[in-house]
């Protein structure tokens, strides 16, 4: 495994939980991301990179790099690399064994089942055996990180998974669309009704209890409506920091897809 690069369009929370756990089992893990990326749970998202120019999640780290040169000298230390390429050209050079499109944008954004001899998509958007080889069920619930090998997964429902019964009020939307400008960090405890930040001249706030467990980066342009953060009612900061049930139960799934289709490829 560790001569087979495995590369991962989208640098965000479940993208990053698989890209832990293939680089936990010896692949070689390179992610792409956009310049301006907009995950929320960045704590736990190697493409805080864009941002910090290197990151850690659960004690492996990242490093944001600008070339083919780049990628090379992260994997030699250990690291995973993260490259700006939101067309994810850098694949023509790398030829790798393994693609997983990881963006999640609910919708097929240019993945084929040509790119590579293994080929894997996260959530809806993707037909197995059309799009890709392989869907990962995403959805919470009994199917939660079934490999499919025939048809698609479940289509998204626009309600997030429940937390302590709590769906739709412990996430924050933009009330408009402008710059976010942030008045609490990742990691604050939060009470009902806290001005959490603003998107233009409007505030968004807080509509339960909990530890701000995501939020957007600061100075990031966002649509009205577009999910800006998420408020865990559990309480506990240490939920901020590590990867989630969620993250690890389809990025086992990913592990087995992997397994499972590179028996048929040839070295």
């Amino acid at each position: 495994m560790k001569d087979t690069i495995v590369l991962i369009k989208g640098a965000g929370e479940m993208a990053s939980a698989v890209a832990h756990r293939l680089y936990r089992s010896g692949f070689q893990v390179v992610m792409t991301e956009v310049e301006k990326p907009l995950m929320v749970r960045r704590h736990v998202s190697f493409g805080n990179c864009a941002f910090e120019g290197s990151w850690q999640v659960e004690g492996v780290k990242s490093e944001l790099v600008i070339d083919l040169r780049g990628i090379r000298s992260a994997l030699a230390q250990g690291k995973i690399p993260v490259l700006i390429d939101e067309k994810c050209q850098i694949s023509q050079a790398l030829s790798p064994k393994v693609i997983v499109d990881g963006i999640l944008a609910k919708r097929n954004t240019g993945t084929t089942i040509k790119d590579a001899p293994v080929v894997i998509g996260l959530g809806p958007g993707f037909e197995a055996g059309k799009d890709v080889h392989v869907v990962i069920e995403t959805m919470r619930g009994h199917d939660l990180g079934r490999v499919i090998l025939e048809g698609a997964a479940q289509k998204n429902t626009g309600t997030p998974g429940p937390i302590q019964g709590i769906t739709g009020d412990r996430v924050l939307r933009a009330p408009r669309a402008g710059v976010v400008r942030n008045i609490f960090n990742i990691g604050s405890l939060i009470k009902k009704g806290d001005i959490i930040g603003s998107v233009g001249d409007q505030p968004f706030l807080a509509k339960i209890d909990g530890v701000l467990r995501g939020l957007i980066h600061d100075g990031i342009t966002v649509k009205a409506g577009q999910k800006i953060g998420d408020i865990d009612p559990r309480g506990q900061v240490d939920y901020c920091n590590t990867i989630s049930d969620k993250g690890r139960t389809i990025s086992g799934g990913v592990l087995e897809a992997i397994l499972f289709l590179l028996k048929d490829v040839n070295p």
